[in-house]
């Protein structure tokens, strides 16, 4: 897989450490990873944004090992956060996660599916 960050000089510039634009060619395998919850292996939801962000991402982490894929295959991923106030720390732990590697994004406000969650994940990896 090749991939182009693409940021447009006559576009506005990225607000955060991702790129405006991902070009990908030479893959033979996409995968699409559903909405990624704050629940744990064992069936428990973190209290704190912080440990409900890792949780996700390392949900997130285990679908591409299952997929033989790593962090660096994802292209996209759409974050859903309950409050604005955590994009930051959503930040943060994302870069530690991932190692900084950046891909398209997208971060939308939005209710979550359960009561206690405060993030939910989706992402697009190729390979």
């Amino acid at each position: 897989m090749k991939t182009r960050k693409i940021n447009a000089q006559n576009g506005a510039d990225a607000l955060g450490p991702y790129t405006q634009a991902l070009e990908v060619s030479g893959t033979t395998r996409r995968l699409y990873i559903s909405g990624q919850a704050p629940v744990t292996q064992d069936g428990n939801v973190p209290a704190s944004f912080k440990a409900q962000a890792e949780t996700v991402w390392d949900n997130i982490l285990a679908q591409l090992h299952a997929a033989d894929m790593t962090a660096e295959n994802i292209v996209k991923a759409t974050t859903y956060l309950v409050d604005r106030k955590h994009r930051t720390e959503n930040q943060e732990v994302r870069d530690a996660k991932l190692g900084g590697h950046t891909f398209a994004l997208t971060v939308i406000l939005a209710g979550m599916f359960e009561d206690g969650w405060m993030l939910e994940i989706d992402a697009i990896a190729e390979a």
